[in-house]
């Protein structure tokens, strides 16, 4: 009695009697929508992997890969704390250097071992390596602390001279087992070491300290390179990310290459001009810059005050944190105009508490940025007196495509595709196959419209699905080719709210009735 999957046996050439039982799959697959709350985020920091996409989810996962928050331009940790604010919490965080960034390491006095941290940067000068006596005669153990990391406790490490010292690399390079883990923190070298162990404490940096790699930081390096070893902005390349940024990269020569880069990931590059400008300066850039793109949101430079709790001081930082993380809480369908953001004390433009500056934007001010596919975050909002993004638009200058929701719908329905529909591939084109499809694509699109990503005003079904002979013809299926045409109409945001009034004491009001009687 075989058992055999479907397609494996040619059930038109069987000779032996037998029961045969093919196991048959699902023939309709149920397309699952891909995440569009990841947020990628590039920019330096003082500890952490480089060049390499880190999953963090909290500020605590942050100060655990990468250390704290660090008040200075490109810090990428200021940008995730500000998008955490919003309620982002799910990041792939890439750490950029200029080159020059060094690991710190210390020796013991009197010998040639190296203690070296596990990662570049600032960080790794506060790491405290201490050798002590160990829990069984005869032993030593080694503790290696870092504040705010759980500490690394390496016991029972036996041996004298060389021995003990290549034991003890062992230990920490290695690990002692399932509980006890190779280093998260340094490596050492044994150094051909041979003096007896004694009892230190010392602090890594001694004889190289530690750098963080900022010095000669430009946003070309934060661009980085797309190639056999990514590095930078195209490290994020198939990380799934909805959104993304670069910390600060307010130059106006690094726009469209964002731009490009967010339509081949289908990602929605958040851009900042740069801090003080100025509106008739900003739209004269934009022009000049040649940015044009659904893929790109432009905050303008009107940098905002924010309170740096890690550094207890009140710091000018970009937009870009506040917007990503605002979008990135926001179901594709919506726009980030009119919803609120926190923790803004106030901006270069409206003024920082106390200062006694109050400017709000006017009408003229707004139309001229976002004529030109400029956005800001300013106070107030249609809704009241709170900070928030005042147009929901993108860079693009084709007002059928330069909405929020245009951007992140179009993103999240190609890479759902993208990633469900490639089981079909492969398959034998036949009628079965195209109805198969289109079930797939339409159950999809259904889901879509039960949770509220799509609608109409009229209540009409708001899209449509074509995969059959009639725009798959034999001479292009007898060539393997197999098309299924999608059209799908997204929910206006409302943007332009007209309510007429009429009044006076000679209004005649004419009512409506329903046939219940009731006023309409």
């Amino acid at each position: 009695m075989p058992v055999v999957q479907q397609g494996a046996i040619n059930t038109t050439a069987l000779i032996v009697p037998d029961l045969y039982v093919q196991v048959v799959p699902p023939q309709n697959l149920v397309l699952n929508g891909v995440p569009t709350n990841i947020v990628g985020i590039v920019g330096t920091a003082s500890w952490g992997a480089v060049g390499q996409p880190v999953i963090v989810s909290t500020m605590a996962d942050y100060n655990g890969n990468f250390g704290p928050v660090v008040a200075r331009p490109f810090d990428m940790g200021t940008h995730v704390a500000t998008a955490v604010q919003q309620g982002a919490q799910d990041f792939r965080c890439v750490r950029v250097t200029d080159g020059t960034d060094t690991a710190a390491q210390s020796s013991p006095p009197g010998t040639t071992v190296a203690f070296t941290a596990i990662h570049t940067g600032a960080l790794g000068n506060q790491i405290v390596v201490t050798l002590q006596a160990g829990s069984k005669a005869s032993t030593w153990q080694l503790l290696v602390g870092l504040p705010g990391a759980r500490p690394e406790l390496y016991d029972n490490i036996a041996g004298t001279g060389a021995a003990f010292w290549l034991n003890l690399a062992a230990a920490v390079n290695t690990g002692q087992g399932p509980q006890r883990g190779p280093s998260r923190l340094i490596t050492v070298n044994a150094g051909g070491a041979t003096v007896a162990p004694s009892s230190f404490s010392i602090s890594l940096g001694s004889t190289v300290p530690g750098t963080d790699g900022i010095t000669g930081m430009e946003i070309s390096q934060l661009i980085g390179q797309d190639g056999a070893t990514r590095t930078g902005l195209y490290a994020l390349r198939g990380q799934g990310c909805g959104i993304a940024l670069i910390a600060d990269a307010a130059d106006p020569a690094h726009w469209t290459t964002q731009a490009a880069f967010g339509l081949q990931e289908g990602v929605y590059m958040i851009l900042t001009g740069p801090p003080g400008d100025t509106i008739q300066n900003a739209i004269s850039v934009v022009h000049a810059a040649g940015l044009d793109s659904y893929a790109a949101k432009l905050m303008f430079g009107d940098w905002l005050w924010w309170s740096d709790q890690a550094n207890s001081t009140i710091r000018l930082v970009s937009p870009q944190g506040f917007v990503a993380g605002r979008l990135a809480n926001l179901s594709p369908e919506q726009s980030s105009l009119n919803k609120p953001l926190y923790g803004i004390l106030g901006s270069q433009n409206f003024g920082v508490p106390g200062s006694g500056q109050n400017t709000s934007y006017s009408v003229a001010d707004l139309s001229a940025l976002l004529s030109a596919g400029i956005d800001v975050v300013c106070n107030p909002q249609p809704a009241g007196s709170f900070w928030g993004v005042r147009g929901g638009r993108n860079s693009s200058s084709n007002v059928t495509i330069n909405g929020d929701n245009y951007t992140r719908l179009t993103n999240f329905i190609a890479a759902t595709l993208a990633a469900g529909m490639g089981l079909y591939v492969g398959q034998v084109i036949n009628a079965t196959l195209l109805r198969q499809i289109r079930a797939t694509l339409l159950s999809f699109l259904q889901n879509m419209l039960n949770q509220g990503l799509l609608g109409s005003v009229t209540g009409a079904l708001p899209f449509s699905v074509i995969c059959d002979a009639s725009n798959n013809p034999a001479s292009r299926t007898g060539l393997g080719y197999v098309q299924a045409d999608i059209q799908v109409q997204y929910q206006a945001i409302n943007e332009i709210f007209l309510i007429n009034l009429e009044g006076g004491q000679t209004v005649s009001v004419t009512t409506q009735t329903l046939p219940s009687g009731q006023p309409a």
